[in-house]
Formats: C-alpha cells, sequence, structure tokens
C-alpha cells in the first residue's frame, strides 16, 4: 500500500481520535508529511508480510507537544534520532514504524522516510507501532510491557544536540529521558535502535495505521453535523454522551503518572436526550468515564470528545464549556487486553484506585453492523 499526500487529510483525523485527546496536534504532523512528500509516496508495509529479519526503527516525538508546535522542526530532526541509534549498535534499519500510532506521532515515521529519502526513495514503513493509542510514558512502550528493552536509543533535541541513551529497566529510561527533555528545550525527536520484524510482530502492534486511516476516511466522509450514532459507526465506537460541556476543571501538575508531573482535570457532559452527566476524567488524555457518578469506561479504550458539528476530535487542552460534543468510546487494542499488560496502561498506571471497564469488542461490533 503507499501512502500519498491525498491520505493526509485522513491520516491527520483518524490519529486525532486515537490520540483519546493527547498525542499532540497531529494536523503538525500532517503539515510535515505533505510538506515532504511532493507528489511522491511512502510505501506501507503489512508486517506479516515482510522478511521477518528486517531491522525496524521505531521513531517518533517525546516531550512538550505545544512548544513542538509552536516551532515545528524541519524533519531533520528525527532521521538525526535515526543515523544516532544506528551509529551506537552498528545496524541499519531498512524500514521504519512509529512508536504511537496516534496524535502527531502517527506522521513521524512517514516524516523520518520522507526527510531521509535518498536516491533510492523513502524508506518503508512497516505498518506497527508500540502504543497502539495514544500512551504518555515510554514504560508504558509495548516493548516494555512485554518484558523487551527500549533501549538504546537516541534523542535529538532541538538545539541540535545528539544523546544516547543505553542500559537500565524502562522506569529509569523514562526517567532519564524526561531529565534531558527539562534542559534542552522541552521535546525530541526519539528512535528506537533497529531490530527484527519477528521481534515486533511479538512485542508490538500491528495494523493500526491502516485503522487510523479507516477510521479518519469514514469521518471525512460524513455530512456537516451528523447525527451521534452515525460518528459512533464510523470511529467503530459506541455514544457515552451528546451534548454540552457544563464544566472544565484542571489542575497543573496534580497528575498520578510518573512522577506526578502530568497535569489532571475533568469535564462534565450533559447527555441531550437523557440529561445523563457524563464526567471524564483527564491527564495528557482522556482516561475514566463515569455517568451519573457511575463507571462506564476507563483507559486503556479510547475515550474520544468530538465537536458534533464538524466531527472533529477536541483535545485535552482545548475542550471549553459550552463546546457541543459526542463523546465516544473506541475498543482498545487486542494486546491491551491481556491481563499481564492491562495493569501497565489501566487506571492503576495513572493513580486511579479503579479496576478497568473496558467495551466488549464482539457487542459493540453487533452494536453498529
Amino acid at each position: 500500500m503507499e501512502l500519498t499526500a491525498a491520505d493526509v487529510p485522513a491520516l491527520v483525523r483518524g490519529a486525532e481520535v486515537l490520540g483519546s485527546g493527547g498525542g499532540g496536534d497531529a494536523r503538525a504532523g500532517g503539515v510535515l508529511v505533505s510538506r515532504l512528500l511532493r507528489g511522491g509516496a511512502v510505501d506501507l508495509l503489512d508486517p506479516a508480510a515482510v522478511d521477518p529479519d528486517l531491522l525496524v526503527a521505531a521513531v517518533g516525538m517525546v516531550g512538550a507537544t505545544v512548544v513542538f508546535t509552536e516551532q515545528l522542526p524541519g524533519g531533520g530532526e528525527f532521521a538525526r534520532a535515526l543515523a544516532a541509534a544506528e551509529r551506537w549498535t552498528g545496524l541499519r534499519a531498512g524500514a521504519l514504524a512509529s512508536i504511537e500510532a496516534a496524535g502527531l506521532n502517527a506522521a513521524t515515521a512517514l516524516v523520518t522516510a520522507l526527510a531521509g529519502a535518498g536516491p533510492d526513495g523513502a524508506l518503508p514503513v512497516v505498518d506497527l507501532d508500540l502504543c497502539g493509542r495514544a500512551l504518555p510514558r515510554l514504560d508504558q512502550f509495548s516493548l516494555a510491557v512485554a518484558g523487551s528493552d527500549i533501549t538504546p536509543l537516541a534523542l535529538a533535541l532541538p538545539g541540535g544536540q545528539v544523546v544516547v541513551v543505553d542500559g537500565g529497566d524502562a522506569v529509569t529510561t523514562e526517567r532519564s529521558v524526561r531529565s534531558v527533555l527539562a534542559g534542552g528545550g522541552g521535546w525530541a525527536a526519539l528512535a528506537v535502535a533497529p531490530r527484527p520484524v519477528r521481534e515486533l510482530l511479538e512485542h508490538a502492534l500491528a495494523g493500526t495505521t491502516r485503522r487510523v486511516l479507516d477510521v479518519g476516511r469514514r469521518l471525512l466522509a460524513l455530512p456537516d453535523a451528523p447525527a451521534p450514532a452515525a460518528l459512533a459507526r464510523a470511529a467503530d465506537g459506541e455514544v457515552l454522551a451528546a451534548g454540552r460541556v457544563l464544566e472544565v476543571v484542571r489542575h497543573r501538575g496534580a497528575g498520578g503518572g510518573f512522577g506526578g508531573g502530568f497535569g489532571r482535570g475533568s469535564l462534565v457532559v450533559r447527555d441531550r436526550g437523557t440529561s445523563t452527566l457524563l464526567r471524564l476524567e483527564m491527564e495528557n488524555e482522556y482516561l475514566l468515564a463515569l455517568a451519573d457518578g457511575d463507571l462506564v469506561a476507563t483507559t486503556p479504550d479510547v475515550l474520544a470528545v468530538l465537536d458534533r458539528r464538524a466531527a472533529r476530535p477536541v483535545s485535552c487542552d482545548r475542550v471549553r464549556r459550552g463546546d457541543d460534543v459526542v463523546v465516544l468510546r473506541l475498543d482498545a487494542p487486542a494486546f491491551w487486553r491481556d491481563p499481564a499488560r492491562l495493569c501497565a496502561v489501566g487506571p492503576r498506571a495513572f493513580g486511579y484506585d479503579v479496576d478497568p471497564v473496558l467495551v466488549d469488542p464482539v457487542s459493540a461490533a453487533e452494536a453498529h453492523p
């Protein structure tokens, strides 16, 4: 499958949905991809159909997404991070993947492929990633949760510095990377050292970019102000509420994530049809939903807040009182439903002392045939 400029709007819209209110501004990634494509294309490969020994490097952006969008990179930062990871290991990537097929990171593998394109064209991108949705921490990469190393990895900072992190467990690596970001401009391009597809098929999530594109195409095909049920069908999700945002509360630096440094907040939506009050708890992403006080949905299912008229997702940092929205729940990738992995991305991983409440994929499929 080839990705061209015509696919960018769908990539952006689907990435916004899978961002679950976070993951950074997917439009910024779309701008970079469109600028670099210039009529060209990038091959999107099915990981099950390629040489299992093909070496793949996962790339992406980490850090403060607001800073990133204020000063867009030229794209070379991702290529520098990849080159550093290759030099450190002596391994050359034959293809790329994204660390996170959501938010702006849904585009970073494409940006890296195009920015580093040589006489033979851009590197191909393998359709897999390390999150399957937006997640805030490196220790939540699927590689780490499945027991594999996430190092060595390389960071290319906006000021031109390149840092390689090697050794240590995933939590230590997360702490080290955040320290580098704090003193280096707030964000960095990241590249995880190349590893064979056979390992990634065991420890990563496949088909995620196609999911992003499919959701984006269906949403873009909707008419203006679609019915909530139509939005749910397009996104392969279910409606939790549709109505006005009555309240938005934010608390800086009070989150329960790694180090407690992420801001936390909540919003309340009154359903127009039932008058149910749906409360969403949020950190970097929307994490929990309570209907009239009863817990009805949690991470790792994707909670998406969409503007009712434009069918466009509204991020945690942009939602405002008075917004007319539809709140959807999309099922989590099967990878995260394994009880051995669920604890790493469920509510308790973010400091909420509640059990996960996940949608039944079979029931959702029956509700939206």
